[in-house]
């Protein structure tokens, strides 16, 4: 393989670089995707020399036409990239070189690739941000639509996957609505958070030429310049941010997703997944796969991982710029691919979803669910104290299991055993309907309840 000179950046050495330099530095390939970004900081940055008169209008026109006929080349895949030019910084550069001359060299004045790179990808990031947030909004709309079909349909509620209390369905599925409105809000903070512009830094000291960071802060539409140089090209809290936003909501995905895998399967029949989200065996001809589930449970693990990556790379850097920061363009641009697909899937697998009531509603009414409403109504009725309305309705559970028998199918008598003040009064609140439709308190499973929720959740979700 022959080696290839970088002439913008090769004058100080004396020597070409080793083929294992080249390809362990340059990073085109996986920086590329900010082409739009870097050249739309670089006529910002043209706009505020020309205006801070440090090139002139005649240059900035050349300069700005320039990267506009690079921008068309690469949207229409005619721009050959060079990895031996390293970055997208420096395929631009080069290409604008050849294009416009030697003034080309000029837009580079007062930036350096230190500060370009942050604003590249903060441009890149807001972007992406608000694609996410238009994704889960839509996700969200998904889940009330199912909520609110399933409101009355009865099922178990599990505490360390043991039946606890019978609820809602549409309670349920208010529980990841709510889920994903806190990672709408993360998301939306971090946006808010890294909107601060950091062109005009350059390499971390800042610049002696006049320029105007509030202009092209202004032009990018930032909220304001970044406050200390040196910390403009080190800092990677808004990719940490950003990486740690995507982790959480992948999780919520991915808890999701291991609960659909269980509900249609065999076993437990909770629901059926439409047959274009599922997967069949090589061998095994009768089968329905979920597939699609159990990937978005695994991307959840790749997601957290580059977190988890990007935290060890920023662990021990000193200030300020140190070349370490040029892999978190891998992280980032894998957790994007990975949380837009994962969003993507389990909004489809929820818009097709089919629940097995019947099913739902013989395992709520399995595993002595209404249990606690009995203890509820001997505090309430017999004015027992709840440790010991507890204790006696644990001992009623034990007589039922060993008689096979439900608790709202005890008689009067079998009661009585346990407490002779148990009156028939106490057969209506061990309906399973009835248990679901007292759980009045607000963020209750109550049907009324869960009708105001979704109520509130379509008027903040407009």
């Amino acid at each position: 393989m022959s080696r290839k000179k970088n002439t913008i950046l090769r004058h100080r050495f004396s020597q070409k670089n080793k083929d294992v330099f080249t390809k362990i530095n340059t990073s085109i390939e996986f920086d590329k995707f900010l082409f739009n970004e870097d050249i739309e900081g670089s006529i910002a940055h043209a706009e505020m020399l020309a205006q801070q008169k440090i090139v002139t209008i005649a240059e900035k026109n050349k300069i700005i036409s320039g990267l506009k006929k690079i921008l068309i080349e690469i949207q229409k895949e005619k721009f050959i990239f060079k990895p031996e030019l390293e970055d997208i910084h420096m395929n631009i550069e080069n290409r604008l070189q050849e294009l416009i001359g030697d003034v080309a060299g000029k837009l580079h004045t007062a930036r350096s690739r230190n500060d370009q790179v942050v604003t590249d990808l903060k441009l890149w990031l807001r972007k992406d941000i608000d694609q996410i947030v238009s994704e889960l909004k839509y996700l969200k709309k998904t889940i009330i639509r199912l909520a609110e079909k399933n409101i009355e349909v009865i099922m178990p509620g599990f505490t360390h996957l043991q039946t606890a209390q019978p609820i809602s369905a549409g309670h349920y599925f208010m529980a990841y609505y709510e889920m994903f409105v806190r990672d709408v809000e993360r998301f939306k903070e971090t946006k808010s958070r890294l909107n601060k512009n950091p062109l005009g830094a350059c390499a971390m000291a800042g610049t002696s030429f006049k320029i105007n960071r509030f202009t092209t802060s202004k032009r990018l539409l930032f909220d304001a310049p970044t406050n200390n140089s040196i910390d403009s090209v080190s800092d990677r809290d808004f990719v940490i941010d950003y990486l740690y936003a995507s982790s959480v909501c992948a999780m919520h995905l991915s808890r999701i997703a291991e609960e659909i895998v269980l509900w249609s399967s065999n076993l437990i029949n909770f629901c059926k997944i439409n047959d274009d989200m599922m997967s069949s065996s090589s061998i095994m001809p009768q089968k329905k796969n979920p597939d699609a589930a159990e990937l978005v449970r695994a991307k959840a693990a790749l997601l957290t991982s580059n977190l988890s990556s990007m935290l060890n790379i920023m662990k021990a850097l000193p200030l300020s710029y140190s070349k370490d920061l040029q892999e978190d363009k891998r992280l980032i641009i894998d957790t994007s691919d990975n949380i837009h697909i994962s969003i993507e899937v389990i909004t489809e697998i929820l818009k097709g979803m089919k629940l097995n009531k019947e099913k739902l509603l013989e395992s709520a009414s399995d595993g002595y669910s209404n249990a606690t409403e009995l203890a509820d109504w001997l505090v309430k009725d017999m004015n027992y104290s709840f440790r010991k309305a507890h204790q006696i309705t644990a001992k009623i559970v034990n007589y039922a299991e060993e008689n096979h028998k439900k608790l709202e199918n005890l008689s009067l008598k079998d009661f009585k055993q346990f407490d002779k003040n148990i009156t028939d009064k106490i057969f209506p609140k061990l309906n399973i309907k009835n248990v679901v439709f007292s759980k009045t308190s607000y963020g209750g499973t109550s049907p009324l309840e869960v009708i105001k929720a979704i109520k509130k959740a379509k008027k903040e979700i407009k």
